[in-house]
Protein backbone atom coordinates (compact mmCIF):
# COMPACT_ATOMS: atom_id res chain seq x y z
CA UNK A 1 0.00 0.00 0.00
CA UNK A 2 1.51 3.24 -1.17
CA UNK A 3 1.71 5.82 1.80
CA UNK A 4 0.95 9.75 1.56
CA UNK A 5 2.26 12.09 4.02
CA UNK A 6 -0.31 14.80 4.85
CA UNK A 7 1.78 17.57 4.39
CA UNK A 8 2.20 16.64 0.74
CA UNK A 9 -1.35 17.01 0.40
CA UNK A 10 -1.45 20.30 2.33
CA UNK A 11 0.81 21.51 0.66
CA UNK A 12 -0.90 20.42 -3.01
CA UNK A 13 -4.01 21.91 -1.97
CA UNK A 14 -2.42 25.51 -0.40
CA UNK A 15 -0.81 25.62 -4.16
CA UNK A 16 -4.42 25.14 -5.81
CA UNK A 17 -6.64 27.69 -3.92
CA UNK A 18 -3.79 30.23 -5.43
CA UNK A 19 -3.46 28.89 -8.99
CA UNK A 20 -6.98 28.32 -8.66
CA UNK A 21 -7.59 32.47 -8.03
CA UNK A 22 -5.06 34.20 -9.84
CA UNK A 23 -4.99 31.85 -13.45
CA UNK A 24 -8.32 31.54 -15.22
CA UNK A 25 -8.24 27.92 -17.38
CA UNK A 26 -7.47 27.77 -20.83
CA UNK A 27 -11.14 26.34 -21.55
CA UNK A 28 -12.47 29.67 -20.15
CA UNK A 29 -10.43 32.09 -21.94
CA UNK A 30 -10.80 30.70 -25.65
CA UNK A 31 -14.49 30.25 -24.60
CA UNK A 32 -14.59 34.44 -23.85
CA UNK A 33 -12.24 35.36 -26.95
CA UNK A 34 -15.02 33.25 -29.30
CA UNK A 35 -18.20 35.22 -27.32
CA UNK A 36 -16.40 38.66 -28.00
CA UNK A 37 -15.76 37.95 -31.65
CA UNK A 38 -19.38 36.76 -31.96
CA UNK A 39 -20.95 39.15 -29.21
CA UNK A 40 -23.21 41.99 -31.40
CA UNK A 41 -23.18 44.70 -28.76
CA UNK A 42 -20.47 47.32 -28.23
CA UNK A 43 -21.32 47.38 -24.62
CA UNK A 44 -21.00 43.43 -24.67
CA UNK A 45 -17.53 43.04 -26.29
CA UNK A 46 -15.94 45.93 -24.12
CA UNK A 47 -16.75 43.99 -21.55
CA UNK A 48 -15.97 40.90 -22.61
CA UNK A 49 -12.68 42.59 -23.59
CA UNK A 50 -11.98 43.79 -20.18
CA UNK A 51 -12.89 40.49 -18.60
CA UNK A 52 -9.58 39.25 -21.05
CA UNK A 53 -7.25 42.05 -19.45
CA UNK A 54 -8.15 41.14 -15.96
CA UNK A 55 -7.68 37.56 -16.43
CA UNK A 56 -3.91 38.28 -17.55
CA UNK A 57 -3.50 41.13 -15.10
CA UNK A 58 -3.85 38.26 -12.42
CA UNK A 59 -2.13 35.43 -14.19
CA UNK A 60 1.10 37.87 -14.80
CA UNK A 61 0.68 39.68 -11.43
CA UNK A 62 -0.61 36.57 -9.29
CA UNK A 63 -3.67 38.64 -8.01
CA UNK A 64 -7.01 37.68 -7.52
CA UNK A 65 -9.77 37.42 -10.24
CA UNK A 66 -12.26 38.77 -8.02
CA UNK A 67 -12.61 40.14 -4.68
CA UNK A 68 -14.46 37.33 -3.83
CA UNK A 69 -12.29 34.86 -3.83
CA UNK A 70 -14.61 32.12 -2.89
CA UNK A 71 -15.57 29.45 -0.57
CA UNK A 72 -13.14 26.76 -1.30
CA UNK A 73 -14.53 23.69 -2.74
CA UNK A 74 -12.66 20.74 -2.34
CA UNK A 75 -13.11 16.93 -4.81
CA UNK A 76 -11.37 14.47 -3.36
CA UNK A 77 -11.07 11.09 -4.93
CA UNK A 78 -9.30 8.64 -2.52
CA UNK A 79 -7.43 5.58 -3.93
CA UNK A 80 -8.22 2.56 -1.66
CA UNK A 81 -4.94 1.65 -1.70
CA UNK A 82 -3.68 4.83 -0.45
CA UNK A 83 -2.78 4.97 3.75
CA UNK A 84 -2.58 8.61 4.59
CA UNK A 85 0.19 8.99 6.85
CA UNK A 86 1.27 12.11 9.66
CA UNK A 87 -2.17 13.03 10.89
CA UNK A 88 -5.95 13.18 9.54
CA UNK A 89 -6.88 13.89 5.98
CA UNK A 90 -9.31 16.64 6.53
CA UNK A 91 -7.26 18.30 9.01
CA UNK A 92 -4.63 18.60 5.66
CA UNK A 93 -7.27 19.60 3.71
CA UNK A 94 -8.48 22.61 5.95
CA UNK A 95 -4.69 23.67 6.98
CA UNK A 96 -3.96 23.67 3.27
CA UNK A 97 -7.02 25.80 2.56
CA UNK A 98 -5.83 28.08 5.74
CA UNK A 99 -2.07 28.33 4.47
CA UNK A 100 -3.31 28.97 0.63
CA UNK A 101 -5.47 31.68 1.79
CA UNK A 102 -3.50 33.48 3.75
CA UNK A 103 -0.11 33.63 2.09
CA UNK A 104 -1.87 34.17 -1.22
CA UNK A 105 -3.09 37.40 0.31
CA UNK A 106 -6.68 36.32 -0.74
CA UNK A 107 -10.31 37.06 0.73
CA UNK A 108 -11.44 35.23 3.71
CA UNK A 109 -15.53 35.19 3.39
CA UNK A 110 -16.44 32.58 5.80
CA UNK A 111 -18.56 33.10 8.71
CA UNK A 112 -18.83 30.45 11.64
CA UNK A 113 -22.46 30.68 12.68
CA UNK A 114 -24.58 31.15 9.15
CA UNK A 115 -27.68 32.62 11.12
CA UNK A 116 -27.33 34.78 14.10
CA UNK A 117 -23.35 35.32 14.98
CA UNK A 118 -21.89 35.60 11.72
CA UNK A 119 -18.28 35.88 12.66
CA UNK A 120 -15.63 36.04 10.47
CA UNK A 121 -13.15 32.35 10.60
CA UNK A 122 -10.64 34.37 9.14
CA UNK A 123 -8.75 31.73 7.52
CA UNK A 124 -11.40 30.82 5.40
CA UNK A 125 -11.65 27.53 6.51
CA UNK A 126 -13.39 25.23 7.43
CA UNK A 127 -13.83 24.08 3.27
CA UNK A 128 -16.39 22.20 1.81
CA UNK A 129 -14.78 19.03 1.25
CA UNK A 130 -16.61 15.92 -1.10
CA UNK A 131 -14.44 12.65 -0.53
CA UNK A 132 -14.85 9.48 -2.94
CA UNK A 133 -12.81 6.16 -2.36
CA UNK A 134 -12.17 4.96 -5.95
CA UNK A 135 -9.45 2.00 -7.44
CA UNK A 136 -5.98 2.41 -7.39
CA UNK A 137 -2.99 4.52 -5.16
CA UNK A 138 -3.25 8.06 -6.24
CA UNK A 139 -5.49 11.03 -4.44
CA UNK A 140 -7.11 13.52 -7.07
CA UNK A 141 -7.74 16.68 -5.71
CA UNK A 142 -9.89 19.35 -7.35
CA UNK A 143 -9.88 22.85 -5.66
CA UNK A 144 -12.94 25.10 -7.03
CA UNK A 145 -13.52 28.15 -5.07
CA UNK A 146 -17.21 29.00 -5.17
CA UNK A 147 -17.88 32.97 -4.91
CA UNK A 148 -21.34 34.20 -3.13
CA UNK A 149 -22.97 35.73 -5.84
CA UNK A 150 -23.43 33.45 -8.46
CA UNK A 151 -23.68 30.79 -5.92
CA UNK A 152 -26.93 32.51 -4.25
CA UNK A 153 -28.71 32.08 -7.76
CA UNK A 154 -28.41 28.27 -7.68
CA UNK A 155 -31.66 26.20 -7.07
CA UNK A 156 -33.10 22.98 -6.77
CA UNK A 157 -36.58 22.02 -7.56
CA UNK A 158 -38.16 19.02 -7.08
CA UNK A 159 -40.04 18.40 -10.67
CA UNK A 160 -42.70 15.72 -11.04
CA UNK A 161 -41.60 12.87 -14.26
CA UNK A 162 -44.49 14.16 -16.26
CA UNK A 163 -42.66 17.31 -16.29
CA UNK A 164 -40.11 15.15 -18.16
CA UNK A 165 -36.97 16.89 -20.16
CA UNK A 166 -38.64 19.80 -21.55
CA UNK A 167 -40.16 20.84 -17.93
CA UNK A 168 -36.05 20.70 -16.72
CA UNK A 169 -35.11 22.87 -20.02
CA UNK A 170 -37.81 25.65 -19.00
CA UNK A 171 -36.86 25.10 -15.05
CA UNK A 172 -33.35 26.17 -16.19
CA UNK A 173 -34.00 28.95 -18.72
CA UNK A 174 -36.26 30.64 -16.06
CA UNK A 175 -33.68 30.12 -13.30
CA UNK A 176 -31.07 32.38 -15.71
CA UNK A 177 -33.93 34.70 -16.10
CA UNK A 178 -34.30 35.68 -12.74
CA UNK A 179 -30.75 35.61 -11.91
CA UNK A 180 -30.54 38.48 -14.66
CA UNK A 181 -26.98 40.33 -13.81
CA UNK A 182 -26.44 38.94 -10.49
CA UNK A 183 -23.81 36.06 -11.12
CA UNK A 184 -22.12 38.64 -13.34
CA UNK A 185 -22.27 37.04 -16.60
CA UNK A 186 -21.51 35.50 -18.80
CA UNK A 187 -21.82 32.56 -16.59
CA UNK A 188 -21.70 28.95 -16.84
CA UNK A 189 -24.67 26.78 -16.23
CA UNK A 190 -24.27 23.38 -14.31
CA UNK A 191 -27.76 21.07 -14.36
CA UNK A 192 -27.81 18.07 -12.39
CA UNK A 193 -30.67 15.57 -13.08
CA UNK A 194 -31.91 12.82 -11.08
CA UNK A 195 -30.71 11.28 -7.53
CA UNK A 196 -32.12 12.85 -4.25
CA UNK A 197 -32.33 15.85 -3.48
CA UNK A 198 -28.70 16.61 -1.76
CA UNK A 199 -27.46 14.83 -5.04
CA UNK A 200 -29.05 16.67 -7.67
CA UNK A 201 -27.28 19.88 -6.01
CA UNK A 202 -23.70 17.97 -6.04
CA UNK A 203 -24.60 16.67 -9.73
CA UNK A 204 -24.91 20.37 -10.74
CA UNK A 205 -22.09 21.63 -9.11
CA UNK A 206 -19.76 18.93 -10.69
CA UNK A 207 -21.23 19.92 -13.98
CA UNK A 208 -19.38 22.95 -13.69
CA UNK A 209 -15.70 21.50 -13.76
CA UNK A 210 -16.11 19.79 -16.87
CA UNK A 211 -14.17 21.47 -19.58
CA UNK A 212 -16.12 23.97 -20.92
CA UNK A 213 -18.28 23.06 -23.76
CA UNK A 214 -16.91 19.94 -23.63
CA UNK A 215 -20.61 18.07 -24.43
CA UNK A 216 -22.07 15.14 -22.23
CA UNK A 217 -21.38 11.84 -23.53
CA UNK A 218 -25.09 10.59 -24.20
CA UNK A 219 -26.27 12.28 -27.13
CA UNK A 220 -29.57 13.07 -25.94
CA UNK A 221 -28.44 15.46 -23.52
CA UNK A 222 -25.85 17.13 -25.42
CA UNK A 223 -28.39 18.45 -27.66
CA UNK A 224 -30.27 19.47 -24.80
CA UNK A 225 -27.18 21.58 -23.27
CA UNK A 226 -26.48 23.27 -26.70
CA UNK A 227 -30.72 24.08 -26.98
CA UNK A 228 -30.29 25.56 -23.45
CA UNK A 229 -27.12 27.07 -24.42
CA UNK A 230 -29.12 28.98 -27.54
CA UNK A 231 -32.36 29.45 -25.40
CA UNK A 232 -30.29 31.58 -22.49
CA UNK A 233 -28.09 33.67 -24.79
CA UNK A 234 -31.35 34.54 -26.85
CA UNK A 235 -32.76 35.96 -23.65
CA UNK A 236 -30.36 39.40 -24.30
CA UNK A 237 -28.67 39.36 -20.39
CA UNK A 238 -25.74 40.13 -21.90
CA UNK A 239 -22.19 40.56 -20.08
CA UNK A 240 -22.52 41.93 -16.62
CA UNK A 241 -26.62 42.23 -17.58
CA UNK A 242 -26.14 45.21 -19.46
CA UNK A 243 -27.10 43.25 -22.61
CA UNK A 244 -26.18 41.27 -25.56
CA UNK A 245 -26.09 37.66 -27.35
CA UNK A 246 -23.43 36.37 -24.52
CA UNK A 247 -24.97 35.54 -21.36
CA UNK A 248 -23.66 32.13 -20.87
CA UNK A 249 -20.38 30.56 -22.44
CA UNK A 250 -21.93 26.88 -21.78
CA UNK A 251 -24.35 24.50 -20.28
CA UNK A 252 -23.41 21.14 -18.65
CA UNK A 253 -25.47 18.76 -17.62
CA UNK A 254 -24.82 15.64 -15.77
CA UNK A 255 -27.61 12.87 -14.69
CA UNK A 256 -27.68 10.11 -12.20
CA UNK A 257 -30.36 7.65 -11.40
CA UNK A 258 -33.54 8.53 -9.33
CA UNK A 259 -36.82 7.11 -7.52
CA UNK A 260 -39.72 6.44 -9.81
CA UNK A 261 -42.39 8.95 -8.07
CA UNK A 262 -39.33 12.07 -8.67
CA UNK A 263 -37.46 13.95 -10.71
CA UNK A 264 -34.92 16.44 -8.97
CA UNK A 265 -32.95 19.39 -10.92
CA UNK A 266 -30.88 21.75 -9.61
CA UNK A 267 -28.88 24.61 -11.28
CA UNK A 268 -25.72 25.70 -9.61
CA UNK A 269 -23.96 29.08 -11.88
CA UNK A 270 -20.43 29.98 -11.80
CA UNK A 271 -19.95 33.72 -13.01
CA UNK A 272 -17.29 34.03 -15.84
CA UNK A 273 -14.66 33.55 -13.41
CA UNK A 274 -15.31 29.38 -13.20
CA UNK A 275 -12.48 28.49 -11.65
CA UNK A 276 -11.18 25.41 -10.42
CA UNK A 277 -7.54 23.54 -10.62
CA UNK A 278 -6.66 19.98 -9.68
CA UNK A 279 -3.71 17.89 -9.08
CA UNK A 280 -2.90 14.17 -8.91
CA UNK A 281 -0.81 12.85 -5.97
Amino acid sequence: MREVHIDVISEAVKTLCQEANFDLGDDVLAALRRAKDTEESPTGRDILEQILQNAEIARTERVPLCQDTGFAVLFVDLGQDVHVVGGDLNQALFRGVAEGYGEGYLRKSIVWDPAIDRTNTKDNTPPVIHTRIVPGEKIHIVVAPKGGGSENMSEVRMMKPADGLEGIKDFVVDRVKRSGGNPCPPIVVGVGIGGTFEQCALLSKKALLRPLGEPNPDPRFAAAEAELLERINALGIGPMGLGGRTTALAVHIEVFPCHIASMPASVNINCHSARHKEVEI
